[in-house]
């Protein structure tokens, strides 16, 4: 349990092998992390406690707001109105030409090998 939890039945899943960041972690482990946090999203949903949808945060480097540095999924229960929520910068709304989109893709592929 989150012991600074955004709502009641916040859940954070935790690896036992430490990795500081998510390219860090053995990707059997990764795979087994997002199981159990399905497990848990269901489990929070059958749970009786206040859970209308479920987000799943992990915070990857310092400057995406990771505090602890042993990557760690956080499931929030949500609910409308529980005042939690996420703010984008003013560029959100607006969208990059394909061409520029499939440029920032192939650097990520190429980088994949």
């Amino acid at each position: 349990m989150d012991i600074q939890p955004v709502n009641p039945g916040h859940v954070l899943v935790v690896p036992k092998t430490h990795a500081a960041q998510l390219s860090e972690l053995d990707e059997t482990i990764g795979g087994h992390l997002f199981r159990v946090a399905m497990r848990v999203t269901a489990s929070l949903r059958r749970s009786g406690l206040k859970c209308e949808a479920v987000n799943l945060i992990l915070a990857d480097g310092e400057v995406a707001g990771q505090e602890i540095f042993h990557v760690h999924l956080h499931v929030v229960p949500r609910f409308k109105d529980d005042g939690f929520g996420f703010k984008f910068c003013s560029s959100y709304g607006l969208k990059p030409e394909r061409k520029e989109l499939d440029a920032i893709a192939e650097k990520i592929r190429d980088a994949m090998h």
